[in-house]
């Protein structure tokens, strides 16, 4: 088996599921699975192992659909764009590019599992549920633990700011 057929075993499931959570669509998600894998195949020469294999394949994956809505003009209406509190969110700041670099950096600092936690939820987009059996504990130490994650990172970006 090659190294491209293992990451397509063990990973098309997760690219699978975080699409559908973008697009909604079981179709359209299959669609763009299909087209992550195949850029992910022709990338893989490229890619240098600073994330986790998940985390890149879900970015092509979110560029696929971007590129998907664009090409079609589709637009997400705005209130799946906002978001509640008064600065921005650690979610909204991994979006901001000039921003991704410093919280990269914090989390790559964080230990496990606060890590590979907050990593499954805002890249890899699976449910409390399906973190939990991941690491073999229920949906609530996801949750959690998530939070624990999220609220390290907030503190460790404003120390920063």
């Amino acid at each position: 088996m090659t190294e491209f057929e293992k990451i397509y075993r063990d990973y098309f499931r997760d690219v699978e599921l975080y699409l559908m959570a973008l697009c909604k669509d079981p179709h359209l998600a299959e669609e763009l699975t299909a087209q992550t894998f195949f850029k992910a195949l022709e990338a893989l020469p490229r890619f240098r192992g600073e994330c986790d294999i998940r985390t890149w394949l879900c970015s092509i994956g979110k560029n696929c659909y971007r590129n998907h809505l664009r090409m079609t003009k589709q637009t997400v209406p705005l209130e799946e764009l906002q978001m509640s509190g008064s600065g921005p969110s650690v979610e909204e700041r991994v979006m901001d590019a000039d921003q991704a670099m410093a919280v990269h950096k914090v989390l790559h600092s964080l230990p496990e599992p606060y890590k590979e936690v907050f990593s499954l939820r805002v890249f890899g987009q699976l449910s409390f549920a399906a973190i939990g059996e991941l690491f073999g504990k229920n949906q609530n130490w996801a949750c959690v633990t998530y939070h624990r994650a999220r609220q390290k990172i907030q503190d460790a970006m404003e120390v920063e700011a």
